[in-house]
């Protein structure tokens, strides 16, 4: 009988450790990811990242979050299995390059504890390689309290992964404070197959002024559209 309990425990400890993370994802997310759960989690800066994989476009992803040095950071992570959703990678790439979608993606306001649109417009500016293995969109959106921002955005498609990744091409006030420079926001998306299983991750980050009067709201505003924006996608299939 301990023989046999021992196995089932080294058989599901196997499973959890062998999902593409490291030590900074706790046991109890972990769980919830074998569970199907979406985890989502505040983490502040690069070092804190949990996803760890000799992926190409995860180690490009690693290094794009690295280079922009991030003071507020949030990760989204969701794991789905391979057989039943074999199409994911083209329902994703689908969704995250229809950008006149974006608008009325729900947002959960902390502050006011009620829901908002995370983008009330939504455009195609400029298309570039639409449909081939690297597309470049200029998009803009609009975003309160924050107005519009232009969100040069590239897409990338292979059979080892879809990597999305979307910048802010002008600075961001909030009540009428520059809190973010040109370039200083970010958001990634990947998915990669691993094993019996897609990866679905979520980074999202800015390197922000820290105003003390500000500090709080600007940290709960972006932290929140972050989180929102990866959500909805990770849960739309």
């Amino acid at each position: 009988m301990k023989k046999i309990l021992s196995f089932i425990i080294f058989t599901i400890s196997s499973s959890l450790f062998a999902l593409p993370f490291n030590k900074n994802l706790p046991e109890k997310d972990l769980k919830k990811l074998e569970e199907g759960e979406v985890v989502i989690r505040s983490i502040d800066k690069y070092n804190n990242m949990s996803i760890e994989s000799d992926n190409s476009g995860v180690i490009k992803l690693r290094e794009k979050v690295r280079k922009l040095g991030p003071n507020y950071l949030a990760e989204v992570i969701q794991i789905k299995p391979y057989k039943g959703n074999e199409d994911l990678p083209e329902k994703l790439y689908k969704a995250l390059s229809n950008i006149p979608d974006y608008k009325g993606i729900p947002y959960w306001s902390e502050r006011h504890q009620t829901y908002f649109d995370l983008y009330d417009e939504a455009e195609i500016i400029q298309r570039i390689g639409e449909g081939t293995s690297v597309e470049k969109i200029l998009a803009k959106l609009n975003m309160e309290p924050f107005g519009e921002i232009y969100a040069p955005i590239v897409i990338e498609k292979n059979s080892d992964y879809i990597l999305y990744v979307s910048t802010n091409n002008n600075g961001m006030k909030f009540k009428g404070v520059t809190c973010v420079k040109k370039g200083n926001m970010q958001s990634d998306i990947i998915l990669f197959r691993d094993g019996d299983n897609w990866v679905l991750y979520g980074v999202g980050g800015v390197n922000a002024i820290k105003v003390w009067f500000l500090q709080d709201r600007i940290e709960t505003s972006f932290i929140g559209r972050i989180k929102s924006f990866c959500n909805f996608f990770f849960t739309k299939f």
